[in-house]
């Protein structure tokens, strides 16, 4: 298990470089001009010898590669220096937003495998039958739903129409304080609907193993032997059901983070979603930066803990494979 981790930390130094010049050279070729967004309101007005001037402050007019390489440097020492747009270090906008954004991921995320697996057994215990097809194609139908539009869908519903939730935040209207109360309230519909769009792959996952597993020798066997259906399904066919959803948990963290900041921007969510979408249209390269390597850093840890769970779930694998 650790030389399987050490040799992932290894095969990540080499992405984690490729991944943060890309930001910079793509950040580079972009149109948006980031003295004007730092300028703001201000740069409409400001001479050319201002904007110059402010730009070689910045460090905006020199090449990309040079920039790269100073935040590269100065990262590799725990400085992942300043925001632009944010006009504070980058390791405090990243820290006072990743809780939130953590938060948010692991609710939905725990919420769809558990609601995936329920739906996934219920669906295999008769395949074909009644369950089976709304199972089926209620996944499929919510497999094709955009996050953005469940996330105002779910506004629209429950927080206009009902009135029964609060339509974003953190918090209520006017309140100062952060209760934990308030967070449970406002965390309901966001981590729902991004829950939502992660169920479908789990549920159908979930039957196509287990509706595998019951046509199984080993099962049979255990029905033959006048097991009950329960122990039958649950002792046999869905823990050899449940390996392949396995891989499916770290093959999901790049689509858990896309629909996460998708997500954050319908609901007003203070996580990190602001935060890149500001780091892009205003070519903040060092915010950008930080925020794109800690979502790779993020798959690779997802692939990894896939591939350990599978391993400790199935003896047969071995982790020096």
């Amino acid at each position: 298990m650790a030389r399987l981790a050490g040799r992932r930390a290894l095969f990540a130094v080499p992405i984690l470089l490729a991944v943060t010049f890309g930001v910079f050279a793509i950040a580079a070729a972009s149109p948006f001009d980031p003295v004007k967004a730092y300028a703001g309101t201000a740069g409409l007005t400001a001479s050319q010898e201002n904007l110059d001037q402010l730009r070689a402050n910045l460090g905006a007019d020199r090449p990309f590669t040079a920039r790269w390489w100073d935040w590269l440097t100065a990262a590799v020492g725990g400085d992942l220096g300043d925001s632009s747009v944010m006009r504070q270090p980058v390791a405090d906008v990243i820290t006072e937003r990743i809780g939130w954004s953590v938060l948010l991921a692991t609710t939905a995320f725990a919420l769809a495998i558990l609601l995936g697996t329920l739906l996934g057994v219920l669906a295999a215990r008769r395949r074909g039958g009644i369950v089976d097809r709304a199972v089926t194609s209620l996944a499929y139908t919510l497999e094709a739903a955009p996050p953005f539009w469940l996330g105002l869908l779910a506004v629209w519903l429950f927080a206009l129409k009902l009135g029964v939730l609060p339509a974003g935040g953190l918090t209520d209207t006017g309140s100062s304080v952060i209760t934990a109360g308030q967070v449970a309230s406002h965390l309901v519909l966001p981590a729902a609907v991004l829950a939502i769009s992660q169920l479908p792959w789990f549920a159908l996952y979930v039957r196509q193993g287990v509706g595998d597993a019951l046509d199984e020798d080993p099962v049979r066997g255990a029905r033959a032997r006048g097991l009950a259906p329960r122990t039958v399904l649950v002792g046999h066919a869905l823990r050899s059901g449940m390996l392949p959803v396995l891989t499916l948990v770290g093959s999901r963290v790049p689509e858990l983070i896309t629909g996460a900041l998708l997500v954050e921007t319908v609901f007003s969510w203070p996580g990190i979603a602001a935060a890149t979408v500001e780091a892009a249209t205003s070519v903040d390269f060092p915010l950008l930066a930080a925020l794109t390597v800690l979502a790779t850093a993020a798959v690779l840890l997802g692939n990894l803990l896939a591939d350990l769970l599978y391993g400790l779930a199935d003896p047969r694998v071995g982790f020096d494979g």
